[in-house]
């Protein structure tokens, strides 16, 4: 298996950065190749500009189709492809980031933002349909994606009745909207709550669990979201009135 982690914490000597530490050797000492892009360390630039494309920044920049067009024309900035040539070498993401505001830092979104570009991780035709492949299918169709997160908060106000939400619902842009929308199966997210007041025994149980999460990873069953053009949608990507009756929201995307 190839793993490409991103990795965004700006402390190497975080708990985070030792899980992270954890976690790549655990997967190399298994015989997986693991490529890291610690985005901090390589002072990434999270900011879309119109150099990243090409583009005279004196005119009018539509990012949708001047991405596409410099993706396929192999105008995109040097860093960019530089992440989209190990995303392609990669059969597995994982993106490891704190959970800051119920959210990824924003170097990670901007990871994202200038990564997943039109045309590469969406914006994708079916050549014969001429439908525009998401949900399940996709430019990143075939890998799998994985949210490795710590939390400052106690687990139990992250539950269902928990002050934050469930954590099943706080992935759900990176879950269904980034990984899913993109084509990637999506394996659930490890988690461990409490990092800001975690014992040395505290990491020790989380790092044996991202081993054993890590060492099912290739067989792990994946959330069960509904495909797009699996026929529980209409032209309008909206549930047929038999699918999920009388639920709404989030849940109701689940298969």
């Amino acid at each position: 298996m190839n793993v490409l982690w991103v990795f965004a914490h700006p402390e190497q000597c975080s708990l985070s950065g030792a899980l992270k530490d954890e976690g790549v050797r655990a997967l190399q000492e298994s015989g997986h190749q693991v490529t890291v892009s610690d985005l901090y360390a390589m002072k990434w630039n999270p900011v879309v500009e119109p150099a990243d494309f090409g583009h005279d920044p004196g005119t009018r920049l539509l990012v949708g189709p001047v991405a596409k067009q410099a993706y396929a024309a192999g105008e995109l900035s040097a860093d960019i492809r530089v992440e989209q040539d190990k995303l392609g070498w990669a059969d597995t993401l994982v993106l490891q980031f704190p959970l800051w505001w119920l959210g990824m830092p924003a170097i990670l979104k901007g990871w994202v933002d200038r990564v997943f570009v039109n045309g590469f991780a969406f914006g994708v035709t079916d050549p014969e349909s001429g439908r525009t492949l998401r949900y399940g299918d996709g430019g990143l169709a075939g890998k799998r994606g994985m949210v490795v997160t710590t939390i400052g908060a106690r687990a139990a106000s992250f539950g269902p009745r928990g002050i934050h939400g469930d954590l099943d619902s706080i992935l759900f842009p990176v879950h269904h909207g980034l990984f899913w929308y993109s084509g990637m199966s999506v394996a659930p997210a490890f988690a461990m709550y409490g990092a800001d007041r975690a014992t040395d025994a505290d990491y020790a149980n989380a790092a044996a669990g991202l081993r054993d999460r890590l060492a099912a990873l290739s067989d792990a069953e994946p959330i069960a979201f509904r495909r797009q053009d699996g026929g529980d949608y209409d032209d309008d990507l909206v549930l047929r009135p038999h699918v999920a009756p009388g639920h709404a929201g989030i849940g109701a995307h689940y298969a």
